[in-house]
């Protein structure tokens, strides 16, 4: 069981025997404020001390989706420490709701490592709340692994080194992806681009801008963003609609990708392409609260699996995942790809635990994390792998085109393979 209450403000649990109510919270892995995978009784005599580590969600708030990552994560951690936990060692996880804010995300992250003492903060959520975070957690030397998004600044192993990524989507390849795809089908197209004005939303925006290059200024035609403060985008879009634009292209996150989409076709825009980044190409989060016929035909370009898809009924790694989910997490939804995704990236994260064996150093940690090798992942699809190495922070840079058709998604095309060397 999960649960958050996010006007809390989370407490430690201090030493000695707890009052009752306390250690029934301590038992069911409840702290106010907070998402815990505890191990449940503490350890014998004997037995290895647990490997504690800590995670920033927004529970609260407009990016409140994407709290369903660590609710997914925290219940896998259940399930390992039911199973005997990794390496003899059962697992803590903590999770703080940050509010997708990045001074809430400093605040929280300080108490994770001087307060809880994890040995890494994995799989914070968004580009704004990990951009936060980056500098404080390099100068006190601990992994900030796996954030929870594609923005190329994570891949920055010479200044960051302690900072890794991990996306179905690095920003700048998914974005040259639509550009090209636009620039071989649409070759005299006008492209009307919304997103978010947040750090991810920059980025992915300046990705797309850099793939145009030159033609940047014949094929787009108007741009609109968005605070994720706010209640509607109905201006914005009446303003793509006004520009003319043939193509719409949506970066936006889930609650307003799904605004975006319901509201050209109230506007009765009808672009002959529409594009949803990864990040809001969910059929039960944006696609159907958009209405299903309003999004058929739009591409998006992913290198993860969608579980709700027809074609992967039979497929292990599907199978795998949603009986995990009917068993350790009955309450989420498993045709919900944000809790697709949150089972994909923790089982890397347990992989690197695994690999770490007894040496939990930081710098351990941070030599397996860079050390992955053709890693193969059921909920990744069929010829992404995950590699790593001391000079490359991107685990994943293979997507591929995908077209929606009313049920699940259509491929367009070869899985592609893009080489990132920003920082080389």
């Amino acid at each position: 069981m999960n649960v958050n209450m996010p006007h809390a403000h989370g407490q430690r649990m201090g030493g000695g025997r707890p009052p009752l109510r306390r250690r029934a919270l301590l038992t069911l892995g409840l702290v106010a404020g907070a998402v815990w995978a505890l191990p449940g009784a503490p350890a014998r005599a004997g037995e290895k001390p647990p490997i504690r580590i800590g995670n920033l969600a927004p529970y609260s708030g407009p990016a409140s989706a994407y709290s369903a990552f660590a609710k997914t994560e925290a219940a896998y951690f259940r399930m390992v420490n039911a199973k005997g936990g990794i390496n003899g060692r059962k697992v803590e996880f903590i999770s703080y709701d940050d509010a997708y804010s990045p001074p809430k995300a400093v605040e929280q992250a300080r108490k994770l490592v001087e307060q809880d003492g994890v040995l890494a903060i994995v799989q914070a959520v968004g580009t704004p709340p990990n951009a936060a975070i980056m500098k404080y957690m390099n100068a006190k030397k601990v992994p900030q692994l796996f954030a929870a998004t594609g923005a190329t600044k994570f891949g920055d192993y010479r200044n960051y080194p302690w900072t890794m990524g991990l996306s179905t989507s690095v920003y700048h390849v998914e974005a040259a992806m639509y550009a090209g795809y636009i620039r071989e089908k649409f070759p005299n197209g006008k492209v009307a681009v919304i997103y978010p004005n947040d750090d991810y939303g920059r980025d992915i925006f300046e990705g797309f801008r850099k793939a145009l290059g030159k033609d940047y200024d014949r094929y787009v035609v108007a741009t609109a963003t968005y605070d994720n403060s706010e209640p509607t985008i109905d201006s914005q879009m009446s303003k793509l609609k006004a520009s003319g634009a043939s193509i719409f292209v949506n970066f936006s996150t889930p609650r307003f990708a799904a605004q975006a989409i319901r509201k050209a076709a109230e506007l009765g825009w009808k672009p002959e392409l529409q594009i949803v980044n990864t990040t809001g190409a969910s059929i039960p989060m944006v696609f159907k609260p958009a209405g299903i016929e309003n999004a058929k035909g739009v591409i998006t370009a992913t290198s993860l699996k969608e579980a709700s898809d027809p074609r992967y009924r039979d497929d292990p790694g599907v199978q795998e995942y949603q009986a995990f989910m009917k068993q350790w997490y009955p309450e989420g939804d498993p045709t919900n790809n944000q809790n697709a995704y949150g089972y994909m990236c923790i089982k890397l994260v347990h992989k690197v635990l695994e690999m770490a064996g007894d040496d939990l150093s930081r710098e351990n940690i941070m030599k397996q994390a860079t050390s992955l090798k053709d890693v193969k992942l059921g909920l990744l699809l069929d010829g992404v792998l995950v590699n790593t190495s001391p000079t490359n922070y991107f685990p994943i840079t293979q997507m591929q085109l995908m077209r929606f058709n009313g049920e699940g998604f259509d491929p367009i095309g070869p899985v592609q393979k893009h080489d990132v060397k920003m920082y080389d």
